[in-house]
C-alpha cells in the first residue's frame, strides 16, 4: 500500500488541531483518533486560510 503525500505540513496540521480544539486527542491517539467531523473542519479551515492568503496576494 502506498502512502499519500500530505499537502499540509505537520506543523500546520498541529496548529489547526490546537485552534479547533482536538490537539489533545491527536497527542494521545494520533491522527487516527480524531473524529471525521474534526478532520473535515480541519480541511475547511485550511481552505479558508489559503483563500485569505490568496486574496491578500492579489
Amino acid at each position: 500500500m502506498s502512502r499519500r503525500r500530505s499537502v499540509m505540513s505537520e506543523k500546520f496540521k498541529y496548529e489547526l488541531a490546537k485552534d479547533l480544539g482536538f490537539y489533545d486527542t491527536v497527542q494521545q491517539e494520533g491522527w487516527g483518533g480524531i473524529k471525521t467531523k474534526d478532520a473535515g473542519n480541519m480541511v475547511k479551515r485550511a481552505i479558508q486560510i489559503a483563500e485569505q492568503h490568496a486574496s491578500k496576494q492579489s
